[in-house]
């Protein structure tokens, strides 16, 4: 027997959101829609559902705006039923259904991380255990203590012990057989590196090595200490070592498959920073083919570092990648609609509406505030009083009429500011919400929207009241109707990451 969902709406997004549905018949399910009587769907709060939703009728599922914010719970328990938040846009409601999309699971991966505080000398212990916990939320597995040239580590002890009483496991990163015994003995994980010549440390410690060559073209040398570590019966990691562009990058990629065809059962280790941080180009994409390479190699663990600025979000992005590449390859598809996590500059599908949809919708509005919505053709900024278009916000300033107004003209200088950012990069843009950039896109505090309506209602009635000196705050015209939550482009989910492949 099919399911039936019941979809909770507003006045905007109700009209929208009954053609996209009708567009994907036939469903598996049948559906309903409720507008509960509001315009911005983001304020269909829990609480004001309870009080506007008497029941659920036959509904088998309730499917809510993605905006809306609050515990869900009391709507489960008075209703009876699953309920739960929608896509980031209604026209992405085929692929949250999974026609044109597809479950998938990224909680998957057989490469380990380790990325490497390359600076670790020049930090304080605290320094140190900070530094790793970024790496850990970024989605380290192991943290790796960078040891200096010339340079002295009087704390490496002490970060080491200080690092595994927090829980990390940790590899220390040194041609100096000295540090690397102090780390072997000191309880470090893995020693970073060994060649054919240093073994001997290997006998003095239980820490897993990791075994590079003598020198990178000398490939020999390195199967020497991997047959050296073999016969000795202990587990290591064999790294044929990654030049950057031009200096061999191509070669060693090479020299990667070679070991894994001579060796096809050890584990593997590819150091990714001689190319995300010796090229100036954005990680993402490098990551993107690195870990594709990783992959098809079956590579088990990665050595990543974050020291240039443009390489901030290195560690993050290794993490998706991996996930993404491991998931492309045991389904034996292509690495497309899993996850945007690496899609950090442009969006596959930024514009969702035509410009005659956007007229469209312009003709249903009947208060002064202003909507914004992002098209191929520009920016199109409208109120009741009419819709205007351009790619540069500044052409659009003299039919906005805010002079008067410093809350709602700080408010429409801050959107119509990321609309021409996403209409030059060609981003999705939602009225209200902050840009997406992949994985580097910071967590997003709901209460600052919260804050800047309330501030602007609070000048607005102070103006009224003869106060006169309010203090100028940012905030759209008014609460309700206002938001572009309830025009069908902004009906956001918020949770994982995601649980549904995203659009094509």
């Amino acid at each position: 027997m099919s399911e039936n969902i019941l979809f909770l709406t507003g006045k905007l997004a109700e009209k929208s959101l009954h053609k996209v549905l009708e567009d994907m018949q036939p469903t598996e399910f049948k559906y309903r829609i409720a507008q509960l009587g509001v315009s911005v769907a983001a304020l269909l709060t829990p609480q004001l559902i309870l009080r506007r939703l008497p029941d659920a009728g036959d509904a088998d599922r309730i499917i809510l705006p993605g905006l809306c914010k609050g515990d869900l719970a009391p709507l489960i328990e008075k209703y009876g039923v699953p309920v739960e938040l929608g896509p980031d846009d209604l026209k992405d409601l085929p692929q949250f259904f999974g026609r044109g999309g597809r479950e998938v699971d990224l909680s998957r991966f057989d490469v380990r991380i380790f990325a490497e505080i390359v600076e670790a000398p020049q930090l304080t212990v605290e320094g140190v255990v900070a530094r790793a916990q970024d790496f850990h939320r970024q989605g380290a597995d192991v943290i790796d203590l960078g040891c200096l040239p010339n340079t002295p580590f009087p704390h490496l002890k002490d970060s080491i012990q200080a690092l595994k009483q927090e829980g990390f496991q940790v590899s220390v990163d040194s041609l100096n057989t000295d540090d690397l015994l102090l780390a072997g003995k000191t309880g470090a994980d893995y020693l970073l590196s060994l060649t054919e010549k240093t073994l001997w440390v290997a006998d003095e410690v239980e820490s897993t090595p990791i075994l590079i060559p003598t020198t990178p073209t000398n490939p020999r040398s390195l199967y020497r200490a991997i047959d050296g570590m073999i016969k000795r019966g202990r587990p290591f990691i064999a790294d044929a070592i990654l030049d950057p562009i031009p200096f061999g990058f191509t070669e060693s990629i090479v020299r990667y498959q070679r070991l894994r065809k001579k060796y096809p059962d050890i584990d593997i280790m590819m150091g990714v920073g001689n190319l995300t941080e010796l090229t100036d180009a954005d990680t993402t994409g490098i990551n993107a083919i690195l870990f594709g390479i990783i992959a098809e190699l079956n590579i088990n663990a990665v050595l990543a570092t974050s020291v240039s600025a443009h390489a901030t979000y290195a560690v993050a992005e290794a993490d998706i990648a991996r996930r993404i590449m491991y998931a492309a390859r045991e389904e034996n598809r292509l690495p497309r609609n899993y996850d945007n996590g690496l899609l950090g500059l442009h969006d596959k599908r930024p514009f969702t509406y035509t410009p005659e949809e956007v007229t469209e919708l312009a003709t249903q509005i009947k208060d002064p505030s202003f909507r914004v919505i992002v098209s191929q053709e520009g920016m199109h900024v409208f109120n009741r009083d009419g819709i205007h278009c351009d790619t540069d916000p500044f052409k659009l300033y003299p039919y906005l009429n805010v002079d008067q107004d410093g809350s709602h003209a700080f408010y429409l200088g801050v959107e119509l500011a990321r609309a021409q950012i996403a209409w030059q990069l060609k981003k999705r843009y939602s009225q209200d919400e902050e840009l997406e950039w992949g994985c580097a896109t910071l967590m997003k505090d709901p209460e600052g929207r919260v804050g800047h309506r309330d501030a602007a209602l609070k000048e607005k009635k102070d103006k009224r009241t003869g106060q006169g000196n309010a203090e100028t705050v940012c905030g759209p015209r008014r609460v309700e109707e206002s938001t572009q939550a309830e025009l069908p482009v902004a009906e956001a989910t918020c949770g994982p990451r995601r649980t549904k492949a995203p659009d094509t």
